[in-house]
């Protein structure tokens, strides 16, 4: 591996990682159009890319993340009425990341070993791509944050699940969920957002866990050092520009840009 190629697939990272657009349907299609083999970097790697966008969304949320910490000695003092905001909010993010935990273990290994082709990530961009055009008519765009129940964490986070389908898009599903359930767009991204961190978190432990006691490879620091960088930078500067770019407007251009990505994967699938 080299610095550029440390520091691309940062970039990458940060951005497919915020974007409704899928990192997994374009790390497929990327293996598929030109041959380019991700797994030869290794998973640490992959890792300690997942760790770089941790960062840049921990760094982004802090006031939301230092409240949650703050709050979760009065956890046990939550009611209906819902007292205590950050402490509802840790409720909220724990019941809905619990879907994603079941199909993951349940599923896991059959979505990772028959799924992941680039027809299926043709299907799932163009579905979720029609589910955008969808919830921009329809949705009330109204509610926030604040007014969000167990239900709306249940059903967000069975979308969230959903996202283990390559080409899906965890940020996609979950923000056209929580706009079908009347949330205005910049407040599903900031819920969403903060719901993934438990996500990305549990990720980059799971996968990273094989390689804790390993170590690096030898002479490899300095890369994986610009792999983290680079995807937290990029991150940063992905989850602050989409939250203040989908408050004035829709979310039609990155449904038309999946469904032309999906139609161009139809187009070279036939005329291999």
């Amino acid at each position: 591996m080299t610095l550029v190629y440390a520091v691309l697939l940062g970039v990458i990272q940060g951005l497919t990682e915020f974007l409704p657009v899928s990192s997994s349907a374009h790390l497929i299609l990327a293996r598929a159009f030109f041959g380019w083999n991700a797994e030869q970097f290794g998973m640490a790697f992959d890792v300690a890319c997942h760790v770089g966008t941790l960062i840049a969304v921990l760094v982004y949320f802090r006031p939301e993340v230092l409240a949650m910490i703050r709050a979760v000695p009065r956890l046990g003092t939550l009611r209906g009425d819902r007292p205590d905001p950050a402490a509802w909010m840790i409720l909220l993010l724990g019941v809905g990341t619990i879907p994603a935990v079941i199909v993951g273990v349940l599923f896991g290994k059959a979505i990772e070993g028959g799924l992941r082709r680039p027809e299926v990530a043709a299907v799932t961009l163009a579905v979720v791509a029609l589910a955008f055009f969808a919830v921009e008519r329809y949705g009330a765009k109204q509610r926030t944050q604040s007014s969000l129940g167990i239900r709306d964490a249940v059903l967000i986070g069975c979308a969230q699940a959903l996202a283990l389908v390559p080409g899906v898009s965890r940020s996609g599903s979950t923000i056209a969920m929580a706009m079908a359930l009347g949330m205005r767009r910049d407040e599903s991204a900031r819920f969403v957002f903060v719901l993934g961190i438990p996500a990305i978190l549990a990720a980059a432990v799971k996968e990273g866990f094989p390689f804790l006691a390993q170590g690096l490879p030898p002479g490899e620091a300095g890369l994986f050092a610009a792999g983290i960088v680079s995807s937290a930078i990029v991150g940063y500067v992905t989850v602050r520009f989409f939250i203040r770019y989908v408050a004035g407007h829709s979310l039609a251009a990155f449904a038309w840009y999946r469904l032309g990505l999906a139609a161009a994967v139809v187009v070279w699938w036939f005329g291999r």
